[in-house]
């Protein structure tokens, strides 16, 4: 169920991606020889106007056919015409505009599934949000949980609803449970046993036996969670778009950093391939989202969407963000580049991406059997 469902959410973001491309081009006058639902082979296809829609049996994503991205022999010998209406033809700033409206459109796509979340009312950190928003039903939740710390010793993961800490010789429950009063509790049981109640997926309670240490906060001991008060954000749709709009932007410039941090550390040896997820990996996140309901669904599938597009525009080759470098070179050059040199570098970034998918994809499976 998992793949099928991944496979699922995988076409929705690749149809939206190339529906961008497609809608822009139209827009512009370009010509769109075909669009098409899946990947070959094909079932059959209508033809309205001079666009093909092809449905094929490979059902996991689709694909759009814009005359003239590239100096393919079908360009070179069409008459002037049809020549007019190709993209190599159009201005740089409408090539550009093809381009990004991919990007644009797995943006847009985010924002109304974030939208629709919040209209169904989601799970939001408290602490993210102006406070003319109110949230309700706060709970002291476990918001992430450092690896191999005591905590994660102990079982306790991220999303984990917490009911009571205690000690021999003090407790903390009900209207004490706040992120500073928590933290002040842990802090002063330092090599102490404390027992943490706490509530997972809606489920029975439950009881993690755990010693806060030093080394993991400066001055101070903790037992490896960051802890904030979620709630639920339930707006009608005409709010929560305005809402959407403003969380799926601050979201995009949160991965936009991310990712340089990420290339940052790749570089300098802090970061490696084992920090990201691949299409495996993936497999059993949009599941375990799948599980937990459709609000869950839906933002892990805007989240995926964002993280597509922030890639997507990494300006490297194989990708939109290296094709843009490529129409900006020609324009400070005020002349194409050699089809040639884009089709070499284009080949190399196409191999990279590979070699980098089969590095992530080993990563995800070596987490499975030898975690």
């Amino acid at each position: 169920m998992s793949i099928i469902l991944f496979f699922v959410v995988l076409a929705v973001l690749i149809l939206s991606h190339e529906f961008g491309h497609f809608i822009v081009a139209k827009y512009f006058g370009i010509r769109v020889d075909e669009f098409g639902f899946g990947f070959p082979p094909r079932l059959f296809a209508k033809k309205k106007g001079e666009t093909e829609y092809s449905f094929n049996l490979i059902p996991f994503g689709g694909f759009v056919k814009i005359f003239g991205e590239d100096e393919t022999d079908e360009y070179t010998k069409a008459p002037d015409e049809d020549k007019n209406r190709s993209l190599l033809n159009k201005p740089k700033k409408v090539q550009a505009a093809v381009i990004v409206a991919g990007v644009l459109f797995n943006f847009i796509l985010a924002w109304f599934l974030l939208s629709t979340s919040i209209t169904l009312g989601t799970k939001v950190s408290a602490s993210s949000l102006p406070e003319r928003i109110s949230v309700s039903e706060q709970k002291l939740t476990i918001t992430h949980v450092l690896s191999g710390s005591p905590a994660d010793k102990a079982g306790l993961k991220a999303g984990d609803e917490i009911i009571y800490l205690s000690s021999l010789e003090k407790t903390v429950q009900s209207e004490n449970l706040l992120v500073d009063k928590v933290q002040n509790f842990i802090a002063d049981s330092e090599n102490e046993t404390i027992f943490v109640g706490y509530i997972r997926d809606a489920g029975p309670a439950k009881v993690a036996t755990t010693t806060p240490v030093a080394g993991i906060v400066s001055g101070r001991g903790a037992i490896g969670v960051s802890l904030d008060m979620v709630g639920i954000l339930k707006l009608p749709f005409y709010k929560s778009i305005f809402e959407g709009f403003i969380i799926t932007a601050r979201l995009t410039m949160e991965m936009v950093f991310g990712l340089l941090n990420f290339i940052y550390g790749f570089f300098v040896g802090s970061s490696s391939v084992s920090d990201v997820s691949g299409p495996v990996g993936m497999v059993g996140i949009v599941g375990e989202a799948g599980r937990r309901g459709l609000v869950e669904l839906l933002n892990m599938t805007a989240l995926i969407s964002l993280n597509l597009a922030v890639i997507n525009m990494i300006p490297f080759p194989a990708l939109d963000g290296g094709r843009l470098l490529f129409l900006f070179v020609e324009f400070l050059k005020g002349k194409p580049i050699n089809k040639k040199t884009t089709a070499t570098f284009n080949a190399i970034g196409f191999m990279l991406l590979i070699a980098l998918m089969f590095a992530v994809t080993y990563s995800d499976v070596a987490k499975i059997f030898f975690k």
